[in-house]
């Protein structure tokens, strides 16, 4: 019976790596895509606005879609199963491009923030690709697998910028017209990608099995998993978007502020080589400690001075802080379900996270213009230590109910 199990394991790893390196390609083409709307969206968003002022709505519009597409995620791919729900994600990928040079070419600001959202409905299925990529795993290779599809964001960090840069001049005077059109046949390449998945239907057993949504997330460690997936990200997010105009009022140069943010996503993405591994040999949640740790040093060190080197450090450092965190609080996640249970439960994971995202998003301009570079940093420790106390609670219930449970399974007692 152990061979058989240990076969079963063998063949289901097989499977996930598969999938994995088609879950991790299509990452870093999602990924492009996203940077090229935030590359270009608050430059498009001033010329075609009614008011200066409204110039990064476009970004804000990619966040409320990002957090409006999590809970229709997990309800297709419950429905129909997850490759469905790639290829209508891929699909909403296309619209944004097509809507995106369509919007720039008529000079449609509505048009504009409407391809925008599109394009965080696009990404809110991406979102689903890490915990797809641990779908039928064995659980040693689960934090794995999950680490390696988000390493795919290293090659969108790099891909996305530089098809802006090679397309933004090709249709004068509609700049960034035609690097939309391209991002629609990027779209297009990954949904050929996707269609390789293997990620069958849901047994119809499986769509009406399971607990209840709201008794899983009173569990300790799901409400510790959630909760450092909404510090992490969020506060990653704060920082990240205000970092470029801090710099540029700070007196830097738009090239400084390039190469920061150019470190700052490689610093994201670069540690999931290895972050997977660390999770199965250290566990999950010291980790996922370690990375709000580094969040807060991060802020600590933009608190320190307002020198190109200070604002790089900080970036580079919150960007590693945020992947072990959030790459962390993710396999924390694979542990709170039941195979049944994981379309709806990581579902309810990302609407959390992301929606607290949007909420931030749409503060953190205002935060920074009102309030300053200082108290945007100040901002972050309040939560990480939040994050901390209710890990280190999880932990300690889960150790608790451990020794409860052996000391009950003991013949001597």
């Amino acid at each position: 019976m152990i061979d058989v199990t240990a076969a079963e394991e063998i063949a289901d790893d097989a499977r996930a790596r598969s999938n994995v390196a088609r879950l991790a390609a299509a990452q870093a083409l999602t990924g492009a895509n996203s940077a090229v709307i935030f590359a270009t969206g608050s430059i498009v968003g001033a010329t075609l606005a009614p008011d200066i002022s409204l110039a990064t709505v476009p970004l804000s519009m990619y966040v409320v879609g990002l957090a409006a597409g999590t809970l229709p995620t997990g309800a297709i791919s419950r429905a129909y199963g997850r490759r469905t729900a790639f290829i209508i994600g891929t699909g909403c990928g296309m619209l944004t491009g097509l809507l995106g040079a369509f919007a720039i070419l008529r000079g449609s600001f509505a048009l504009f923030c409407l391809a925008t959202f599109l394009g965080g409905l696009y990404g809110a299925v991406s979102q689903s690709y890490r915990f797809a990529a641990a779908d039928g795993a064995s659980a040693a290779f689960r934090p794995k697998a999950v680490s390696w599809v988000m390493a795919g964001g290293v090659f969108a960090g790099v891909l996305g910028p530089q098809l802006v840069q090679w397309t933004m001049d090709i249709w004068p005077p509609y700049l960034f017209a035609f690097s939309f059109m391209v991002q629609a046949a990027v779209a297009l390449v990954a949904m050929a990608i996707l269609a390789g998945v293997d990620a069958p239907k849901p047994a119809p057993s499986d769509l009406h099995g399971g607990r209840p949504l709201l008794e899983i997330a009173r569990q300790p460690r799901f409400i510790a998993a959630a909760l450092c997936g909404i510090v992490s990200y969020p506060m990653m997010n704060l920082v990240m978007t205000s970092a470029p105009l801090a710099m540029k009022l700070c007196g830097l140069s738009v090239s400084d502020s390039n190469f920061g943010i150019q470190w700052h996503i490689v610093a994201m993405y670069g540690p999931s080589f290895f972050t997977g591994s660390l999770i199965t040999r250290f566990g999950a949640p010291k980790i996922v400690a370690l990375g709000l740790i580094l969040e807060g040093v991060g802020s600590a060190i933009g608190l320190s001075g307002i020198t190109a080197m200070h604002f790089w450090t900080t970036l580079i450092v919150l960007g590693v802080g945020w992947n072990l965190s959030f790459v962390g609080a993710s396999a924390l996640v694979l542990e709170t379900h039941r195979p049944q249970e994981r379309n709806k439960v990581q579902a309810f994971n990302d609407f959390l996270v992301f929606g607290m995202m949007a909420v931030g998003s749409f503060a953190s301009g205002q935060l920074l213009a009102n309030y300053g570079w200082s108290t945007v940093n100040m901002v972050v420790f309040p939560p990480v230590l939040l994050g901390l106390a209710v890990l280190a609670f999880a932990s300690f219930a889960r150790r608790r109910r451990s020794r409860t449970v052996a000391e009950f399974a003991d013949p001597g007692i």
